[in-house]
């Protein structure tokens, strides 16, 4: 089953004409060219990068502040066992290939996910401060003259046509 993958490709083309493919791609490439495909792709791109960011204010800040209030207490390694045998640690466990339920991990990722969570809404809520104040610079002024509508200005405009065919 070597050709498998030609004569798909063949039938591919013999099924949908040679013609649509080439448009089938050009259409592929004007989704991606779009703004928005471009901007999802930087946000993704952004997004795990301050994942990493969020990583590491968690682990290094966030829980040892949270030790010290709870005496100690360090979520990441908090686990129970579902196997045989005795483990100082969660890595220990792992490593050793037995079932553990750690409950700590979870608990440091609800940490990432309600500060993420925060981030973003602290984000959309400028963003949408940003653009409330434009919108209201752009406001007309209440009492200003308004030019024609364009109901108006098409009227003149036959109008015009009108007299001057006469």
């Amino acid at each position: 089953m070597s050709g498998g993958g030609r004569i798909l490709s063949f039938h591919f083309l013999y099924a949908h004409g040679e013609q649509e493919v080439p448009e089938m791609f050009a259409e592929f490439r004007n989704f991606i060219a779009r703004g928005n495909v471009m901007d999802m792709a930087v946000g993704i791109i952004i997004g795990a990068a301050f994942t990493a960011i969020v990583s590491s204010l968690v682990a290094d800040l966030i829980n040892p502040l949270i030790g010290v209030v709870t005496g100690g207490v360090d979520f990441s390694d908090l686990f129970v066992n579902l196997g045989d045998g005795e483990f100082a640690s969660l890595a220990a466990a792992r490593e050793a290939g037995a079932p553990v339920f750690a409950y700590g991990s979870f608990i440091t990722a609800v940490i990432n996910f309600l500060i993420i969570a925060w981030v973003v809404f602290l984000l959309v809520k400028g963003v949408n401060r940003i653009k409330e104040s434009t919108t209201r610079k752009q406001a007309p002024v209440p009492g200003a003259p308004s030019g024609p509508t364009q109901e108006q200005l098409l009227m003149e405009i036959r109008d015009a046509l009108v007299t001057g065919s006469k």
